[in-house]
């Protein structure tokens, strides 16, 4: 990187791929508004010491839980500030609207903030205005943006075609984003050409699919995808941090879990 390529947007998303090799392991906890308490309250911060022990490099929360998540943490893990939201009783549960702003990230120190676009909800039209207000922002402030862009609503049929899926990671990049993060392709090769079509780095969300983890790790990877956002199999798992651990493996490689954090407010619990 030269002098003049340096800039606060460069700084962030180089310090977002902790190895330094473009690829990411990103756990979303944000999902206690969509569907509930993800841990009990005590237990979140014992939750995110063992993801970030574990090897992640960055964590996905809302900026109410951010501001209760001991500083020290992320040291060693990026910090991704979710701007969108909905909940599992809304009347229409693809329905994003935005609950935060990239001032609120800049001031919790984040690494990136994201935004939750579904292509093919009745809401599709206000969803992309508000993506497009947010890359806005993002390039006034030097802040990465990750769109979590999805094919879902009534008048999609099938969520996981190709050619649907490197529409919508098209549309991330026209309308701004650094990286998008999708579904899995099906058939699993046809990956391959999602990922060819990409004109950023995609992520592939892991979800609760019936794939074996690691299975469905080293399949994205074959892909030529960046990395994976799984959050669901890590924090529903009996251990979060072997669960971080093998997955940081699989996509930085062998003996790439970081080192302990230290938090004075973890003593209690570790």
């Amino acid at each position: 990187m030269t002098a003049n390529s340096l800039s606060g947007k460069s700084l962030r998303l180089a310090r977002l791929s902790r190895h330094g090799d473009g690829r990411y392991l990103l756990v979303p906890l944000d999902h206690s508004v969509s569907d509930g308490p993800i841990t009990t309250a005590g237990g979140f911060e014992k939750l995110v010491h063992e993801v970030v022990s574990g090897g992640a490099d960055g964590i996905v929360v809302h900026k109410g839980r951010a501001r209760a998540i001991a500083p020290e943490l992320f040291t060693g893990c990026g910090l991704v500030v979710h701007l969108s939201a909905s909940t599992a009783h809304a009347p229409d549960v693809d329905a994003k609207v935005l609950v935060g702003d990239v001032e609120d990230a800049l001031r919790l120190g984040a690494d990136a903030v994201s935004v939750h676009v579904n292509i093919g909800a009745d809401t599709e039209a206000a969803q992309l205005a508000d993506l497009g207000a947010v890359a806005a922002a993002c390039d006034r402030w030097g802040m990465p943006l990750l769109a979590m862009i999805y094919p879902r609503g009534p008048r999609v049929t099938d969520p996981h075609a190709p050619e649907l899926l490197s529409h919508v990671v098209n549309i991330a990049a026209d309308l701004g984003v650094d990286i998008v993060k999708t579904v899995f392709a099906s058939p699993v090769e046809r990956m391959v050409e999602v990922v060819e079509n990409s004109p950023l780095p995609l992520i592939v969300a892991g979800g609760a699919g019936t794939a074996g983890l690691a299975e469905f790790a080293s399949a994205a990877m074959a892909a030529g995808c960046h990395g994976l956002a799984v959050g669901r199999r890590v924090f529903g798992s009996p251990d979060p941090r072997a669960t971080v651990m093998q997955l940081a493996e699989l996509i930085h490689g062998p003996g790439t879990s970081l080192v302990t954090p230290t938090s004075s407010r973890m003593a209690g619990v570790l």
